[in-house]
């Protein structure tokens, strides 16, 4: 996902009675995580803002594809086997694994053998050789993947597949993490990393929370929105510009432009449909937001 910029106007704001406005920022999922919240007094927003970055640090240990160690980079090495795995990753492989088929591949939690060609494209200013792309190419498909619901398991059918969340997991984690908030007896908050948006209850005496970036301009409250594009994380090769989003049914880095922002009740449909259309065409991404009612979406072309 991109960060575009999204910023809260706080304003003045007439607060009841012993209520505090507290943010906080700490580094996590490769970002700057931002938690703004109102509660009764400091301890409690900063007792709720640490349960937050815990969890927070808890989930990407689980689904981070950086770490050799997360739970899902654990996944490459068991080709074959029915793996059980936590619940949040399941929940997450699931939900990606539906927005695969309803994209009709155009997003892909089995894009990591692309994805890390790419990052070694970016580092060294080269376009990956066409033996590279078709080798990861055959470890990449969702069909590859297989959930056993009863006992929770995970199955990849091929060796070497690489599982990688990065277009939904963040917009999960945020959420998750405002519900660790909302557990801890803050219910007024809004959680900010990257292009990804997790708001709670609106702050005292407002309608919502005030976000740049909105597609309609409306408030948001206990909802999401996120923005995927190339506004910032691209490599430009022979006068190419390639956006860090992979087009996993080609392995090339994008390159027609597209920026998406869209506004859903959760994370990971916000973050894992906003992916998703940048990779679409204006016809596929319509198609693709009928399966999605009460979703708004605004897609267009960077200059």
């Amino acid at each position: 996902m991109t960060a575009l910029g999204f910023v809260l106007i706080a304003g003045t704001v007439a607060l009841p009675t012993q209520a505090v406005r507290r943010e906080y920022i700490e580094l996590h999922m490769g970002v700057a995580v931002r938690v703004v919240v109102y509660a009764v007094d400091d301890g409690t927003a900063r007792r709720a803002a640490r349960a937050a970055y815990a969890r927070i640090a808890e989930l990407e240990e689980i689904m981070s594809d950086y770490r050799p160690q997360s739970e899902v980079r654990r996944l490459t090495g068991r080709t074959g086997a029915d793996v059980p795995v936590s619940e949040p990753l399941y929940a997450v492989l699931a939900r990606a694994l539906e927005l695969a088929r309803l994209s009709d591949g155009a997003f892909d939690p089995t894009v990591g053998p692309f994805v890390e060609l790419w990052r070694a494209a970016r580092r060294t200013g080269r376009l990956p050789e066409r033996a590279a792309l078709d080798s990861a190419a055959a470890r990449v498909g969702w069909r590859r993947v297989h959930l056993g619901p009863a006992a929770r398991t995970v199955r990849l059918d091929v060796a070497d597949m690489r599982i990688d969340l990065g277009g939904i997991a963040k917009g999960y984690i945020l959420d998750q993490a405002r519900a660790e908030l909302r557990r801890q007896g803050v219910t007024s908050a809004l959680l900010e990393a990257g292009g990804d948006i997790s708001a709670g209850d609106s702050p005292p005496g407002r309608a919502g929370w005030r976000v740049v970036g909105m597609p309609d301009g409306r408030a948001l409250a206990n909802a999401a929105v996120s923005t995927s594009g190339d506004s910032e994380q691209f490599v430009i090769i022979d006068g190419v510009r390639y956006s860090h989003v992979v087009d996993p049914r080609t392995g090339l880095g994008l390159t027609n432009r597209r920026q998406a922002t869209v506004v859903a009740a959760d994370g990971a449909t916000a973050d894992g449909l906003a992916t998703a259309l940048t990779v679409l065409d204006d016809e596929g991404g319509a198609a693709l937001l009928k399966a999605f009612p009460g979703v708004i979406a605004e897609v267009r072309r960077l200059p």
